[in-house]
């Protein structure tokens, strides 16, 4: 009867620890709707390219400047997002949305992110733009694969197959939109439902 006292005692201390260490707000929903942002945005801008009436799209032109207007507003969409339904899912925890886990997992996720982001805002001023669907991909991947280590063990998972996509992008650059569509869009529906089915609904 003692020894079964100890262990309980032991796994509710373990079960503190992981807490105090892991963001477990992430909310699986905001993955699913990112998911869904991005496939529209990846439709309005695989429209815009295939009817862009020259062979290449210049910096100045109307055209690429929709895409890029379309890629911020995916991006704010999804952070908004992100950051609204977290805000909910911590509260209905009783946890706090700003600790140390959360900082934790935001640092190790941003590095590589804005890394990221830099390195794709410069192959576009030098108009490399066949690269920037496995940039992205890639930094995101390493990102996600980066700050899982704070928070659920899918976002792992994600990043890994974000990568293996931005490899494929960087082998087959004929496919590079199609390819940012299952990162960006389909693999964020995927793990996303997983994670609501698997947390958000307890």
């Amino acid at each position: 009867m003692e020894e079964n006292k100890y262990l309980k005692d032991i796994q509710d201390i373990k079960e503190m620890m992981s807490k105090s260490t892991q963001f477990i707000s992430l909310s699986g929903l905001s993955g699913i709707l990112a998911g869904g942002y991005a496939l529209v945005g990846a439709v309005y801008a695989s429209f815009l390219i295939n009817t862009y009436e020259y062979t290449y799209i210049t910096l100045e032109s109307k055209t690429f400047k929709q895409i890029l207007c379309t890629a911020f507003i995916v991006l704010f969409l999804s952070l908004g997002t992100a950051y609204y339904l977290t805000v909910k899912k911590a509260n209905k925890l009783g946890e706090k949305v700003w600790n140390t886990a959360s900082k934790r997992v935001l640092i190790n996720f941003a590095i590589p992110l804005v890394t990221g982001g830099i390195f794709a805002l410069l192959l576009v001023r030098q108009q490399n733009f066949v690269l920037i669907a496995p940039v992205t991909l890639l930094f995101y991947g390493l990102a996600c694969v980066n700050a899982s280590k704070y928070t659920f063990r899918d976002v792992r998972y994600l990043g890994i197959t974000q990568i293996i996509l931005g490899l494929l992008a960087v082998e087959f650059t004929g496919y590079g939109l199609l390819l940012w569509i299952l990162g960006f869009g389909i693999a964020h529906i995927l793990y996303g439902s997983i994670m609501y089915y698997k947390y958000d609904r307890k």
